[in-house]
């Protein structure tokens, strides 16, 4: 017999081997029905798997958030199948679960496109409709191989020979069709139900080696129900219509080439976001007591050593060596010997070599740090994406060296900063996260538990509510992540707050105690927005383009209907000018509701329209992007309710 513990804190008996089916069937009829898998002691299982062994299990039923990895895992299966009964020359790869999907990865001769997916759904729908069981088998490993290559798999024989000799070969059977998988599965195709769409096709080397062949990776979707898939792809199609990359080439804010893989070129037009959002962002951390300062890009790796950042981060890291050669050199030699240096991918390092200067003491503390720092991180070229994924980067970056007993006062004070900065952004959702140790860590255990305790309970003491993300932090301290919602509700990962005691004792930094005695400070490492780069790719995106009067590149537009009125145009253009507005004139021989059009594509927030009436009284017809009609009012009033829409939300 064997002990079964159920969430409600009861324990039943059971004879050895007895399935989750047969319990979840004498428990409930109807909790049977509506249950598809469950955990055993916290780890999903097949319901079909039996227990033989004292442990707890949570019965999983279809509408819990934890079906959703297994709708789209049995989804992925469905698409494998009926990808060989409509082409049953192709091999099957790997088909794994990603965020709000998953995909297959086919090798056939000829490259899948999208005009396939009509016939490929069509086929998934009847398969889920037969609702086959799914079952689990152990296989004998050259028997499995003997099999899979009778059939033409030989991707699958190899990825048999990568499995660990001592784990169990499992084959998932639906039908007639069969797949190497770990699972776990639901009971049946049919509990996948309706709710999937097929999204896009791509090309993707075998095990992601650009010398291996090239396979047809089909992506798709899967949900519980038809309204949560309907809320998914509007959310998509949102995206694809807000997508940074696209609106950055329509609104000439902004490119990116190959010359430059990863940094971006501003044009006028985004940088002058760019610099509206470094001049808030600088207000408001002077306003909260920072000092800041400017420090190298390119350091000598010795530093990076010491820091730990050579050992941890050299293959991200661009590092260059220090050489002098005569002008007349016809090439250049790099010795072996030769000194390294590195651009920084982070300021850590160079705040503590200034905070070093001089002798610091417990009264100096806290001392708070800020700089716009440009760092360089070698990422690879497959994962740059516009803004959100670079290079080349600036950082809203801050440290603060503080004494433990001001940790918890130094992260309100940091949290009630962050707040203030993504409400005046137009961000009220914001998710946090306390990020634990890593495996590839620097420090002592006994230093990460005084780390995990100093921050959990400084967070807890703010009152704020986070959840706990094991094994996320940084390699030398645990992290708060702060996740904004947009306004199609995706979530980013922008604000961090990193607790550390590593990296002042490795760079040897200390300050006098009240006692005399030398010690450590805590080094609290921040950043609100993360790098200005993709916040601004965050902000574009969650405004379509059409930023708040504040941000916007050109924030008026004034106008002519006819060329006799431009010198009274001049005079209202002066004013708005002198009132601190970014104005543009559209003084062309076109028809106005041409000149209005063009410039509401480019997503300008107010245009002043003058005609003769207009000249004559001292007036403007004032247009508002994404507003009908006009509303005609005098220069004076029009120029000063610009002006206050156009200042920032920290100087109002």
């Amino acid at each position: 017999m064997v002990n079964v513990s159920f969430p409600d804190g009861a324990v039943r008996e059971y004879t050895r081997g007895t399935t989750g089916t047969t319990i979840v069937d004498s428990i409930s009829k109807s909790l049977a029905k509506k249950t598809v898998a469950m955990r055993i002691n916290g780890e999903l299982a097949d319901l079909s798997d039996p227990l033989n062994e004292d442990c707890a299990i949570e019965f999983v039923q279809r509408d819990d958030e934890a079906a959703l990895e297994l709708i789209r895992h049995d989804c992925a299966h469905v698409l494998a199948e009926a990808v060989q009964e409509l082409w049953p020359d192709t091999q099957v790869t790997i088909g794994p679960v990603i965020e709000n999907g998953f995909y297959y990865d086919f090798a056939r001769d000829q490259h899948f496109t999208e005009q396939d997916f009509e016939a490929i759904e069509k086929k998934m729908a009847q398969i889920i409709e037969r609702g086959a069981e799914f079952t689990k088998e152990v296989w004998d490993r050259e028997e499995a191989k003997r099999v899979f290559a009778a059939k033409g798999e030989d991707y699958k024989v190899e990825l048999i020979d990568a499995i660990p000799g001592d784990e169990d070969l499992k084959i998932y059977k639906q039908g007639q069709w069969f797949d190497l998988c770990r699972g776990p599965h639901m009971r049946s195709t049919k509990d996948i139900g309706v709710a999937f769409k097929l999204t896009k096709v791509a090309g993707a080397y075998w095990r992601g080696d650009s010398n291996n062949k090239m396979l047809s990776r089909i992506y798709g979707t899967a949900w519980a129900n038809p309204k949560q898939l309907k809320a998914y792809l509007h959310m998509i199609e949102e995206a694809e219509k807000r997508d940074h990359r696209k609106l950055g080439k329509e609104l000439d804010l902004f490119h990116l080439q190959e010359e430059a893989q990863g940094s971006v070129f501003w044009h006028p037009k985004g940088f002058n976001i760019y610099n509206q959002m470094e001049s808030y962002i600088r207000r408001k951390v002077n306003a909260a007591g920072y000092k800041e300062i400017k420090t190298p890009q390119l350091m000598d790796s010795k530093l990076w050593e010491k820091s730990g950042h050579w050992s941890k981060f050299r293959e991200d890291m661009f590092v260059v060596p220090d050489l002098e050669f005569a002008s007349d050199a016809e090439q250049l030699d790099v010795a072996p010997d030769s000194k390294l240096m590195a651009l920084k991918p982070m300021n850590c390092p160079a705040h503590i070599q200034v905070f070093n200067q001089g002798i610091k003491s417990y009264r100096d503390l806290p001392l708070r740090f800020a700089e716009f720092g440009c760092c360089h991180r070698n990422e690879a070229h497959g994962a740059l994406h516009g803004l959100m994924r670079v290079r080349q980067m600036t950082q809203d970056d801050g440290h603060v060296f503080c004494r433990e007993d001001q940790i918890t006062s130094e992260t309100e004070a940091f949290c009630a900063l962050l707040d203030s900065v993504y409400q005046d952004l137009g961000f009220t959702e914001v998710k946090i996260l306390l990020a634990t140790r890593p495996d590839m860590r620097a420090g002592s255990d006994e230093t990460w538990d005084q780390a995990e305790k100093g921050l959990g309970d400084a967070l807890r003491a703010t009152g704020r509510e986070f959840e706990v993300a094991e094994g996320e932090g940084a390699f030398y301290g645990p992290k708060l992540e702060f996740h904004l919602k947009d306004a199609i509700g995706r979530s980013w990962q922008c604000g961090t707050l990193q607790l550390d005691f590593v990296l002042p004792e490795r760079l040897d930094a200390s300050y006098i105690a009240e006692d005399g005695s030398r010690q450590r400070p805590v080094m609290l490492h921040r950043a609100v927005l993360g790098t200005l780069e993709r916040f601004i790719g965050i902000l574009i995106e969650n405004h379509a383009g059409r930023m708040p009067m504040w941000l916007a590149p050109t924030q008026v537009v004034v106008a002519t209907i006819i060329s006799d009125v431009d010198p009274a145009a001049m005079k209202v253009v002066e004013k708005l000018k002198a009132a601190g507005l970014r104005v543009e004139t559209d003084f062309r021989n076109e028809k106005i509701n041409y000149k209005v059009r063009e410039h509401s594509t480019q997503k300008v927030p107010a245009i002043l329209v003058l005609g003769e009436r207009e000249a004559e009284e001292g007036t403007v017809s004032v247009r508002r992007l994404g507003e009908k009609g006009q509303k005609v009012v005098s220069v004076e009033e029009a120029v000063a309710a610009l002006a206050a829409e156009a200042t920032p939300p920290d100087l109002k």
